[in-house]
């Protein structure tokens, strides 16, 4: 079974500031929470509140990252809630990661 890195979806949001002309055009990357409750049921919310928190099953606080399974990875997928193949990567400094392809040295 693989191990996965998981970071949670971005949506930009801007501009950083109003009272400068400058920073009009600059926008800042925030992570988006995504939410498991009841399990296999996932949603993704932008400002969760500290009950819905604690309610749900398990909570993937957006910019974080998580170590996830193949089949966690597969539902978040499925989930339609903004994951992507993007979102995941694989764990570095575990035995079959790195850059030389498949078998001992690789991924």
């Amino acid at each position: 079974m693989t191990t996965w890195t998981f970071l949670t979806p971005m949506v930009e949001e801007g501009p950083a500031s109003w009272e400068d002309r400058l920073f009009l055009r600059i926008k800042l990357a925030r992570g988006v929470t995504v939410l498991e409750g009841p399990p296999g049921s996932y949603r993704a919310v932008r400002f969760p509140t500290q009950d819905e928190i604690a309610a749900a099953t398990t909570a993937y606080i957006g910019g974080h990252e998580y170590d996830v399974d193949d089949a966690t990875k597969a539902a978040l997928i499925a989930a339609g809630v903004g994951v992507t193949d993007a979102s995941f990567q694989y764990v570095t400094g575990t035995y079959g990661t790195g850059g030389y392809g498949e078998g001992v040295y690789g991924g």
